[in-house]
């Protein structure tokens, strides 16, 4: 089985803002992008599983009229910060949520354990499905998490994985 981790492609949003689960629009060149996610998968996709944002099921549209959204896609939830800027919030609760994200939540929001979790509870029931080409449609960090555990990367390691947007990622399961 193949599945390709795809990321949402740019948002329209200003620089610094804390975005998590928060619905924001897309660039302009959203079909552009579009097009060349497309050339990199292939003909037929059996399944196609999206995060509820806008920024990825209209992407996964594109690849599925049947595609599957799923909540364990989400981002991570920043709670309170969403929709503000990281020179906006609290610096204390900032710095305090810094030093431990893996254990410390945003306020009204979750920690990269309880994502990680929640991201590869659903990666078991996804690996074993019966199908040759699966898509997930998600965000940075569902993919870091992914990523990291498919290459035994430690926690520490978790903000190193680069992922832009509209990037691709193959996988062989």
């Amino acid at each position: 089985m193949e599945v390709f981790l795809i990321r949402h492609t740019q948002p329209d949003i200003e620089n610094g803002l804390i975005y998590g689960r928060h619905d924001v629009p897309l660039v302009n060149s959203f079909e552009q992008e579009k097009n060349y996610i497309l050339e990199q998968l292939p003909d037929s996709i059996d399944l196609v599983f999206s995060s509820p944002s806008t920024r990825c099921t209209k992407l996964a549209e594109a690849l599925s009229i049947d595609y599957i959204i799923k909540e364990e896609l989400c981002e991570l939830n920043f709670g309170d910060w969403e929709g503000k800027t990281w020179d906006t919030i609290n610096r204390q609760e900032s710095e305090f949520w810094m030093e431990d994200m893996l254990n410390r939540c945003p306020p009204g929001g979750e920690s990269l354990l309880e994502m990680k979790n929640r991201v590869l509870g659903f990666w078991q029931q996804i690996t074993s499905l019966e199908s040759s080409f699966i898509a997930l449609v998600t965000h940075k960090g569902v993919i870091r998490i992914i990523l990291s555990e498919l290459n035994n990367t430690p926690d520490s390691s978790f903000f190193d994985i680069k992922v832009d947007f509209g990037e691709v990622f193959k996988v062989h399961v």
